[in-house]
């Protein structure tokens, strides 16, 4: 009787000792059935041809400037880039300087006399275009009037495409091309027209700027 107690009382242990080593024992791996297959071949120069033929559209909106729409920031950053790429520092092949690349007989015009000054200034830059802008918008008040909303050689006029095309070829070559419908054109030593202006540039907002026949930087 006390041997059958005996057993009974054993049970217990054995079971949880039996289970202890089921769970802490593992079958041998067998590491040949697991061999790295060597077929995988990551060829970084085919991943890489790959990424190149992303759509352009998509990769190029993770960097996209802010939209500007047409406000007069717009107008002078669009017209800013096409001739300087929006450079400060730039100097053309003709001695045009700056982000806006002006002339040096234009920049004695609105009270810059200083070349090497005005191109180490970004401020100054900024203040010459408006200065410039309000005087152009002043000698071309009356054609404003007069063909804004009409169409000359296919292109609309507005407001901005007749400053633009001042910035480029001055206002006395606007004058004559508006007058001329066309005919008395002016194009630039880098092949750029006032027709390409003006309809590169149509339709911003330059409300903003007054027109002023004595404006000048230093009244900015």
């Amino acid at each position: 009787m006390k041997r059958f107690i005996v057993i009974y009382s054993l049970m217990p242990f054995a079971i949880v000792a039996g289970l202890f080593y089921g769970l802490n024992s593992s079958p041998e791996i067998d590491l040949c059935l697991h061999e790295v297959n060597q077929d995988l071949n990551y060829n970084l120069v085919e991943m890489e041809d790959d990424m190149n033929q992303l759509d352009v559209k998509t990769t190029s909106a993770c960097f996209a400037s802010p939209d500007l729409g047409k406000s007069f920031v717009g107008f002078k950053e669009a017209i800013a880039f096409k001739e300087s790429t929006g450079d400060y520092f730039s100097v053309n092949t003709l001695g045009y300087l700056g982000k806006y690349q002006f002339g040096k007989e234009t920049l004695k015009l609105i009270g810059v006399y200083n070349t090497n000054d005005f191109l180490k200034n970004p401020q100054l830059q900024e203040k010459a275009f408006i200065a410039n802008t309000m005087r152009n918008k002043w000698v071309l008040r009356r054609d404003i009037n007069r063909f804004v909303g009409k169409r000359i050689d296919g292109v609309l006029v507005t407001e901005s495409g007749i400053l633009a095309a001042a910035h480029l070829a001055g206002p006395g070559s606007v004058k004559k091309y508006l007058r001329s419908y066309g005919a008395l054109g002016f194009t630039d030593a880098y092949g750029t027209s006032i027709r390409k202006y003006m309809k590169r540039f149509s339709g911003y907002d330059t409300s903003f700027i007054k027109p002023d026949k004595k404006a000048k930087v230093s009244r900015l």
